[in-house]
């Protein structure tokens, strides 16, 4: 992937609309949903497959129950097959956050070891690294220009004592690749444990395993389709055999992945039906499809960069999301920021994500099936009455 330097620019060839995209959701049409990457949202068909899992559980719960070990590893080799996996070496989980604390309590840390991080990595995760051991905190300018420079930030600040690194693959805040292939490599020759969140990989990238990570985890909720809780955790050979559930069960003396994923009398209709999610985008053609959403995320933000006081950020080539820094003195605070997105929500009904940021927050836009330009140029012209 290359990361261009940011532009105000922007093209005229953007799609006017995916075929059959809106119909597939049940969204509240009056609202401009342009948030996708925060919670993402389920296609009909597949919230349909979850009733019918549901059904089946309340017909006959003694049934259900018994064969959820293995219809949980059916389902989890129909997704390995779509991100390019090993069926034993991925484990379903709830979220990217549990995946952050079981990779986190499998890694083998003495006195003195440190934890590297960036300050684009999401909260809860940086919070696992925090209680796990000392942590060091890299600095990353939203502004550096591109994927080497990134790289040569997060190199330069590694230390003897750092054993572990825990980046984004794709930052949530900035929408831009953090974690590449080469960046991977290098820490891994300076022995360097490499723990990746990809919260945002399953479904918006063509090949989200790339890279080689010791331990790497990921939304199938967001750019997948699949029902929210709905993680794997891909864990790589040396390490499967320390990774152990936070609760034993029943599966337990299985081991990974089995241990990891079987919870007693839970609702597993989710992950039984988030197959199907990845199913649909292959049948809608993944590439069109994340051609289609970039293509979006990228006019929206031409758009936003007009504004005076907005500047784009580096991005990601093909990601569908973009972000941009927003004025100095806005949303500098995280409760200013929250004040400023729900403001949008409530008065323009419009879902953005506002992050925070001293010298000025930032606005991250996304691009979905269900999403229309018109949705974007409304609320640009809007926008500017919020940040006087």
């Amino acid at each position: 992937m290359t990361e261009p330097k940011p532009t105000a620019e922007h093209s005229t060839a953007f799609p006017d609309g995916f075929p059959g995209g809106r119909a597939l959701f049940r969204l509240d049409p009056a609202v401009a949903h342009l948030n996708h990457g925060s919670f993402g949202a389920v296609p009909v068909p597949v919230q349909e497959v979850q009733a019918e899992l549901r059904a089946q559980a309340h017909a006959d719960p003694d049934a259900f129950f018994l064969a959820v070990p293995d219809r949980l590893a059916q389902a989890r080799t129909r997704i390995a097959a779509h991100l390019g996996a090993d069926p034993e070496g991925i484990a379903f989980v709830s979220n990217a956050t549990e995946g952050a604390n079981l990779a986190l309590h499998a890694v083998t840390l003495a006195d003195g070891d440190e934890i590297l991080v960036t300050d684009h990595g999401y909260g809860t995760v940086t919070a696992a690294a925090a209680r796990r051991a000392t942590v060091t905190t890299v600095a990353l300018d939203p502004l550096l220009p591109d994927e080497d420079a990134v790289r040569e930030t997060v190199l330069a600040a590694l230390t003897p004592r750092t054993k572990v690194a825990v980046l984004d693959h794709i930052s949530s805040p900035t929408a831009r690749l953090v974690a590449s292939p080469r960046l991977l490599a290098d820490l891994a020759a300076r022995g360097v444990t490499t723990v990746v969140d990809g919260a945002h990989a399953p479904g918006m990238l063509a090949d989200p395993l790339a890279g080689g990570a010791d331990f790497w985890f990921g939304n199938l909720h967001k750019w997948g389709y699949a029902p929210p809780g709905s993680g794997i955790l891909a864990v790589a050979p040396q390490h499967r055999h320390r990774v152990r559930a936070l609760v034993p069960s029943w599966e337990d003396e299985r081991g990974f992945p089995h241990s990891l994923e079987y919870r007693a009398t839970v609702d597993y209709t989710g992950w039984l039906a988030a197959p199907e999610g990845l199913d649909l985008l292959h049948r809608l053609d993944a590439a069109k499809v994340r051609t289609h959403n970039a293509a979006l995320a990228a006019h929206g933000a031409s758009l936003l960069a007009e504004i005076p006081g907005l500047t784009p950020l580096p991005y990601t080539e093909g990601l569908a999301m973009r972000a941009l820094r927003l004025p100095p003195g806005t949303a500098e605070t995280r409760q200013e920021a929250v004040d400023l997105r729900e403001e949008l929500a409530a008065r323009l009904r419009t879902r953005v994500l506002i992050w925070p940021r001293a010298g000025g927050g930032g606005i991250r836009l996304c691009g979905q099936i269900y999403n229309r330009p018109g949705e974007y140029e409304r609320f640009a012209a809007a926008l500017p009455a919020f940040l006087g």
